[in-house]
């Protein structure tokens, strides 16, 4: 007998005596921590997500454009992934090289491209996380896994949720989804922080008012 078959007899003994009957377990869990206006949902994840050190920014979308070109210009981005259903207008100010997200681009080639600007999916709050799905604004996934300097823009209040479970119910599991709670970043033994290891380095999010 192997260590597999002692821990699954083990697991049938436990269970031998369960009535056959027994209803499942449910967990209600808290859909919200606390009520919230949306200006104030807003502003929740706006400190969350500086608390995991993104760099918030707020605009309306008038500005949009000449935030984006001077977030560019400030990082010295030479060139800019762009998926192919973005905003053509958000990069209406800049003149910096655009990059299609293309499926036989290597990652040498994504490597290369010094930042890269999507939008998202939504944005929950009580986590600080930024949701992408693979959708057309925000292309595949590993656009925003590879370049060092990621631009999210994020629609508030109308993509910003409170906590997870409402994000899910805005979600589709069958997509792609990469779930982003601030840049990369990891720590060893010693709980020295080391950003950029599997992922951006740096991570820019925009909440840009809706109208």
């Amino acid at each position: 007998m192997n260590s597999r078959e002692r821990v699954l007899g083990r697991v049938r003994r436990a269970l031998a005596n369960a009535p056959a009957d027994e209803a499942p377990i449910t967990r209600d869990y808290l859909r919200e921590h606390g009520r919230r206006t949306a200006a104030e949902t807003v502003e929740l994840l706006a400190e969350n997500l500086a608390d995991y050190r993104a760099v918030v920014h707020r605009t309306d979308a008038g500005g949009l454009a000449a935030l984006i070109a001077g977030l560019l210009e400030k990082h010295g981005s030479a060139s800019v992934l762009v998926p192919p259903g973005l905003n053509e207008e958000w990069l209406a100010a800049t003149e910096v090289a655009r990059v299609a997200d293309q499926a036989e681009s290597t990652p040498e080639e994504l490597d290369r491209v010094d930042s890269v600007l999507t939008a998202c999916a939504v944005a929950i709050a009580e986590t600080g996380t930024i949701v992408l799905d693979g959708s057309p604004d925000q292309g595949r996934r590993r656009i925003t896994l590879v370049p060092d300097h990621h631009i999210c823009v994020v629609r508030v209040p109308g993509q910003v949720v409170s906590s997870v479970p409402q994000g899910l119910e805005r979600l589709d599991p069958a997509r792609p989804l990469t779930w982003i709670s601030g840049p990369s970043a990891t720590s060893d033994i010693e709980l020295d922080r080391v950003e950029g290891v599997h992922g951006p380095r740096t991570l820019e999010v925009i909440l840009i008012g809706e109208d």
